[in-house]
């Protein structure tokens, strides 16, 4: 027996409006973090549009430089002049002397980074020596604290939200029930995969592919679930709708 109700087409208009709100809520999440990864990571070998080469970077380590460099040189690059970021930049290189810092370096930081750095509490405080100190090391990516503190949240969070856009998805009629549950599942595993691929990333930058690779499969799947779910709710001609 078929729940002729229990499909997008024939949902009432309340349920609708509950699903509608949420799928254009989640969409434009998903723009903003596509934006903030393109302006984060996209930005790891200093030029905009993600890279294999940014990959390696934010998460294996740019080896011939330290991390300052690669903030300053990348995403970062805007915050000084290009002047203070050389001054930062060779300080770095020089082993970042403390001689250097209260009368150089610390007057940039505290006039250029101090607002966010010591306002943002996911931003390290870079107004303090030790902190630009080790900032200053050559860029081994993310530590193992970090990875493993951003997987699981990384993995809680987007499980929750592929899986509410799921579960409306799987009310959508004219696909195969395959199909339909193929689709469903690639998020689920693309997840899997862009944490596990961070992971060996950082081991060894061959890796880099899984991260790219999983990127693709949610991303594609997620709109193809969240178009086709406010398509058939809202636009699907009369004539194709379940009686």
């Amino acid at each position: 027996m078929h729940t002729t109700w229990l499909n997008l087409p024939g949902l009432h208009v309340p349920l609708k409006a509950l699903f509608t709100g949420y799928l254009i809520v989640v969409g434009f999440g998903f723009l903003a973090a596509g934006t903030q990864i393109l302006l984060t990571h996209g930005m790891a070998d200093g030029k905009l549009g993600l890279s294999m080469n940014d990959i390696v970077y934010s998460f294996y380590g740019n080896r011939e430089n330290s991390r300052l460099e690669a903030k300053l040189r990348g995403s970062m690059s805007d915050k000084a002049t290009p002047e203070e970021n050389e001054i930062m930049i060779q300080w770095a290189r020089r082993g970042a002397p403390f001689s250097e810092w209260e009368g150089t370096i610390k007057p940039i930081v505290d006039a250029k980074c101090a607002a966010c750095h010591t306002n943002i509490p996911t931003l390290p405080n870079v107004t303090l020596f030790e902190v630009m100190q080790e900032s200053a090391e050559v860029d081994k990516g993310p530590s193992i604290e970090h990875l493993t503190r951003v997987s699981h949240i990384h993995l809680f969070g987007m499980s929750f939200i592929f899986f509410f856009i799921g579960l409306i998805f799987s009310m959508a009629v004219g696909f195969k029930p395959w199909i339909k549950g193929l689709i469903i599942f690639i998020p689920f595993f693309s997840l899997a995969l862009d944490v596990a691929g961070w992971w060996l990333t950082k081991f060894n930058p061959g890796f880099a592919w899984m991260i790219l690779v999983a990127g693709l499969g949610y991303g594609s799947t997620v709109a193809i679930m969240l178009l086709t779910s406010l398509y058939q709710m809202w636009l699907m001609p009369l004539a194709r709708r379940p009686a």
